[in-house]
């Protein structure tokens, strides 16, 4: 006798039956990472979001803070990454390793056939989720997002179907993301999660979000910013890289001396939203992706549009906003 299929639509009252009194608490506190979510780690090439993320998975593993975030339990991690040969990932790995000693080798595992699959591919998709299930992973690391994929990051639908292909791993596998990713070339002082570059599909995608900038080139030291879906705000922190460890540590908080004004938009971020939405845009979504972009206030961003078409650095005509020709 078959056996009928589970419901898939349920009411609230069974929905609570199957509730836990009790969140379950986040892989890495406080809401950096929540159970089954999505962490976008970005920055410009070599600033160090691979060792980053390799200094993070590392504590997963073992249930270890070291990076001035709280990881309550060991957790089964595993990393697909596709910039280095396995053999020198594994190097990597190993030099961190030391630090630590053997607690994370039983819960951290690698893909070693991870290049060449492509999430956005049905079969790519497949790859990784069997991967997944193999290490019965509880987080999976892409690193980075381009290699897992074959669109064009300027295309609104291309980046959308990609959004789609992580949700779908996300539940698939049940396990949570951590994705590292490049960012614009140019950003603003105060951008987080839109400052990644592609489509702002990957800003409404992600539950948590960490920005690396260098604050000065001289130093081993990375500025840490952070957004946040569904827990409380957290400042801006410093962190240094140990060359002979590979392990990142606090090195306190940045300076209020280089201070920014937030609230200022200046044409040209006006221009770059208008860009981001095609050159063409309705005064409500072009205020709405200018408040995305430099986090400001409605009435600042009204006030920079009128600015830039009196400036003339956007045309307003027949209800739409566009850039000069």
């Amino acid at each position: 006798m078959t056996k009928a299929p589970a419901a898939t639509v349920l009411s609230l009252a069974q929905l609570l039956e199957q509730q836990s009194p009790t969140p379950p608490p986040c892989l890495v506190e406080p809401g950096l990472l929540p159970t089954q979510g999505i962490l976008f780690v970005g920055g410009e090439p070599k600033v160090g979001k691979s060792l980053l993320v390799a200094n993070l998975a590392l504590s997963l593993a073992a249930g270890s803070d070291r990076l001035g975030f709280p990881v309550p339990a060991p957790r089964r991690v595993l990393v697909c990454q596709f910039e280095l040969p396995i053999p020198q990932f594994v190097t990597r790995l190993a030099t961190m390793r030391r630090v630590m000693g053997s607690v994370a080798d039983q819960n951290l595992f690698v893909d070693t056939r991870a290049t060449g699959h492509l999430l956005s591919a049905p079969q790519g998709l497949q790859h990784f989720l069997a991967a997944a299930q193999a290490a019965a992973a509880e987080i999976l690391i892409l690193d980075p997002l381009y290699s897992t994929h074959d669109q064009d990051e300027n295309d609104t639908r291309a980046m959308a179907a990609l959004c789609q292909s992580l949700l779908r791993l996300r539940e698939a596998s049940r396990a949570a993301l951590i994705v590292v990713h490049h960012v614009r070339k140019s950003i603003g002082r105060y951008e987080i999660g839109s400052a990644f570059r592609g489509s702002s599909a990957l800003h409404a995608v992600g539950d948590s979000y960490v920005l690396l900038t260098r604050p000065s080139p001289q130093f081993n030291t990375v500025e840490l910013r952070f957004q946040f879906r569904y827990a409380a705000p957290q400042p801006p922190r410093l962190l240094q890289l140990d060359s002979s460890s590979l392990w990142f540590s606090a090195a306190g908080v940045p300076t209020a001396a280089v201070a920014v004004d937030r609230h200022k938009v200046e044409s040209d971020d006006v221009r770059r939203a208008l860009t981001e939405l095609g050159a063409q845009a309705r005064y409500n979504q072009l205020r709405q992706q200018i408040m995305t972009l430099t986090e400001c206030s409605k009435r600042t961003a009204q006030m920079a549009i009128t600015a830039a078409c009196q400036q003339g650095s956007i045309t307003h005509t027949d209800g739409r906003y566009g850039l000069p020709e």
